[in-house]
């Protein structure tokens, strides 16, 4: 059964310069990709268990920390494939997210979280 997400991680989130109404609109209660789409904006959305970004639609197996951070384990699917995908990622002081590469990564990449 899936466990999804902290609760502190659901949300629009996106990394780069771009604006987050380049990437993302208001859908009712929600927020869901502008369309069309941008296939390579780095943004995902997460709402409890489930996890989307542009090209792909997961379900968060798991969450559990590992030190500092919290590892979710996903089982994503494209037009192409489905896989499991493990992701690390750490709330940060300021409200942001950082996604990591492996456990050695100590930079990581940051997600600022786009208000409705």
């Amino acid at each position: 059964m899936a466990q999804g997400a902290p609760s502190g991680f659901n949300g629009a989130w996106l990394s780069g310069s771009s604006d987050c109404a380049d990437v993302y609109s208001s859908a009712g209660k929600g927020v869901s990709f502008k369309k069309p789409v941008d296939i390579f904006a780095p943004a995902f959305i997460i709402s409890g268990s489930r996890l989307r970004t542009p090209q792909a639609s997961c379900r968060i197996k798991s969450a559990r920390p590992t030190g500092d951070r919290q590892l979710l384990v996903l089982d994503c699917a494209n037009a192409v494939a489905g896989s499991e995908v493990r992701v690390l990622v750490a709330a940060q002081p300021d409200g942001s997210l950082r996604r990591y590469f492996n456990e050695q990564d100590t930079t990581g990449t940051e997600y600022k979280k786009c208000s409705r």
